[in-house]
């Protein structure tokens, strides 16, 4: 990457982008709304069931101009989903800020495995094992989706609900691979332990993006 590309990078004046496309968000609290989705590209997490792998590697995805993203999804929708990879690797101070002039509500769905930057409506929590999140993060997050794989998760749910703001909405939601195992063990836990709620990636039953 050239040199003038990579400090434009560094400061949010471009971003890898690897996709955006408008669709109906599936999971978490929003679920059912239609939504505007930017995917940035790069993330060192490592998840090894993650379905977007081929957004691990920044490098793979073309640096793009800010403001044409916010160009881009201005004219879909008011409400901006940013995921990755993990969109926190990257400074997210302008475009929020680019977002929030044209009027839009800016969602975010993260690790939160690096400092929070950005103006943020709602933070989408879903912390990771492999690299547990900032304390910022956690002070700020509207909801906290844990990914169930296994039995093991169950503890791991409850350490990460220990930890986020008494606001900070709980969900389990099955890996999908591993769904027809896990949602009848889910449901028993949510029953058992009502504070939490139940995550499903509905477009994947709805067969959308």
């Amino acid at each position: 990457m050239k040199k003038e590309i990579r400090e434009l990078v560094d400061k949010g004046l471009m971003l890898p982008l690897m996709e955006e496309f408008y669709t109906i968000q599936g999971e978490g609290y929003f679920k059912g709304t239609a939504a505007y989705f930017i995917r940035i590209g790069g993330c060192d997490v490592g998840c090894h069931w993650c379905d977007v792998k081929e957004s691990w590697i920044a490098e793979l995805h073309p640096p793009t101009k800010t403001e044409t993203i916010v160009d881009n999804a201005r004219k879909y929708s008011d409400t901006v989903v940013v995921t990755g990879g993990e969109p926190l690797t990257w400074d997210m101070t302008e475009l929020t800020k680019q977002l929030k002039a044209v009027g839009c509500k800016t969602h975010i769905e993260t690790s939160g495995a690096y400092e929070l930057t950005g103006e943020w409506d709602w933070i989408c929590l879903s912390p990771k094992k492999m690299k547990l999140p900032t304390q910022k993060v956690y002070d700020n997050a509207n909801e906290l989706k844990v990914i169930i794989y296994n039995k093991d998760d169950f503890k791991f749910a409850e350490e990460q609900a220990s930890k986020v703001n008494a606001n900070c909405i709980l969900y389990m939601q099955p890996e999908w691979s591993k769904r027809d195992k896990m949602i009848p063990q889910i449901v028993d836990y949510v029953m058992a332990n009502p504070k939490w709620k139940v995550s499903l990636q509905t477009h994947k039953y709805l067969n959308i993006p």
